[in-house]
């Protein structure tokens, strides 16, 4: 089969003939996908929630290495059940209870997209307009170029990307590097922030989760499902953390250190891009655009491959490849809307897809408990996709943890619907809601259907 080949295989699962590689290749798609400049202005973020640098790194560090993790032990399940995650999830909620999280999580995928192409967008018109390069036109060239790198990556499929993403990431890296290199030496350590309280590191860690493997984890099987079985589940998790964690931190703590700039701080919240590009010298802001475009292509990949997998465990029954389309069609339409039309809609957009995130939080408690508590020796392919087997049309354990979660959330923040959603779940599920014993035990070659 030629490298270049067209993936075909959607939801169906992974056979043992199927497989291989080795854990090691999960670093380059999450270390691609998370080594955006974007990164630093999350930093920014952090300080500006009123903290002080030094409890803003605990927040950066904490944030990371939580949330990556839980994306670790994700990434494990797909190489325990050769399936994308959200046909994994049925396990947890039913085979039809799934579908109220699999929409959400299709919802929050396509709005993340979305979001990714209109700021290449509007990067490529911040960094063109001062090279003399027409304001709309700008807009367009960001606009065509994010969109169509995505969705011909994405339709290639997990192991183009794969290999296109580890070009990405060096590529990345070398230009980030550079950027780093031309604006730290600027840093005037005596204005860093020095004290806020001590409870907004709470606040802090939470926005970090949710802009880090929180905001990924609904994915993290998608790209192991291909792995061998007898792969490690701890170098399975961790190349996977790795990879994702590793930039975040060095992005962050770099926007840290320039929020001792109290000029850039403020223009972060309505011009990240532009915040970042102003101190540059001309001749680097193609190089700093295409660092920019290119980590947008890269998290939109992840994200229209991954969404095109959760619209077919949704139940639409058509090929992976035109799922891809599909996706691509309500993002260009989206995209086109926010960009063109009503480009104050971004702000309003971005905090509706935080809210999304609340889900996430509450979803991913649920999946991981599941994964720990009841799925050592792997899923069953038949009953993922049968009503009557053993993993049921609702499971009302998964379920009603998802809302009590979701609702505590939306009071009181992402990390108490995590916390609330695991504790009722593995409270249910090991009293008086004990799941039922697959119908057919997990086998290597059992096929999905």
């Amino acid at each position: 089969m030629s490298r270049w080949t067209v993936e075909q295989t959607g939801i169906d699962w992974i056979t043992d003939a199927e497989r291989h590689g080795t854990p090691r290749r999960q670093f380059w798609p999450w270390a691609a996908a998370n080594l955006g400049i974007y990164g630093v202005t999350t930093g920014v973020y952090v300080v500006a929630l009123g903290l002080g640098w030094w409890q803003a790194l605990i927040a950066i560090t904490l944030g990371v290495l939580l949330s990556y993790p839980l994306l670790g032990l994700v990434a494990v399940a797909g190489t325990k059940g050769g399936a994308p995650t959200m046909v994994l999830s049925r396990a947890a909620f039913g085979v039809h209870g799934n579908a109220l999280p699999g929409a959400l999580n299709y919802l929050a995928l396509i709005g993340w997209e979305t979001l990714a192409v209109t700021l290449g967008a509007l990067s490529a018109r911040t960094v063109l307009t001062r090279l003399g390069v027409n304001a709309g036109l700008s807009l367009v060239l960001g606009f065509v170029l994010v969109t169509g790198a995505s969705v011909v990556l994405g339709v290639y499929g997990l192991h183009v990307i794969t290999r296109v993403h580890r070009w990405i990431t060096v590529a990345l890296a070398v230009m980030t590097a550079g950027y780093l290199a031309m604006v730290l030496p600027g840093v005037d350590p005596a204005n860093l922030p020095t004290g806020g309280g001590a409870t907004a590191i709470l606040s802090g860690v939470a926005l970090v989760a949710a802009a880090t493997g929180l905001g990924w984890i609904t994915g993290g099987a998608d790209y192991s499902r291909y792995l061998p079985r007898t792969s490690s589940p701890r170098a399975v998790a961790g190349w996977t953390a790795l990879g994702g964690a590793l930039a975040p931190l060095v992005l962050m703590t770099a926007g840290v250190l320039l929020s001792a700039d109290p000029e850039l701080a403020a223009t972060a919240a309505t011009d990240p891009i532009g915040a970042l590009a102003d101190r540059l010298p001309t001749w680097f802001l193609l190089p700093f655009l295409t660092a920019v475009l290119l980590s947008l292509v890269a998290s939109g990949t992840l994200g229209v491959y991954s969404s095109g997998l959760a619209l077919q465990a949704l139940g639409v029954r058509i090929r992976r490849p035109l799922t891809v389309v599909v996706d691509a069609v309500l993002v260009v339409a989206f995209g086109s809307y926010v960009v063109f039309r009503a480009p104050d809609f971004l702000g309003p957009w971005q905090a509706f897809l935080s809210a999304l995130g609340t889900v996430a939080a509450a979803w991913s408690a649920i999946f991981v408990a599941d994964l720990l508590l009841h799925r050592r020796d792997g899923y069953s392919a038949p009953d993922l996709t049968n009503p009557d087997g053993g993993y049921g049309r609702v499971n009302p354990a998964g379920t009603s943890a998802l809302v009590a979660a979701t609702i505590a959330g939306h009071f009181l923040g992402a990390a108490t619907a995590f916390l609330v959603a695991a504790a009722l779940y593995t409270a249910l599920t090991t009293t008086v809601l004990r799941p039922r014993r697959p119908v057919t035990p997990a086998g290597p070659t059992a096929p999905a259907g």
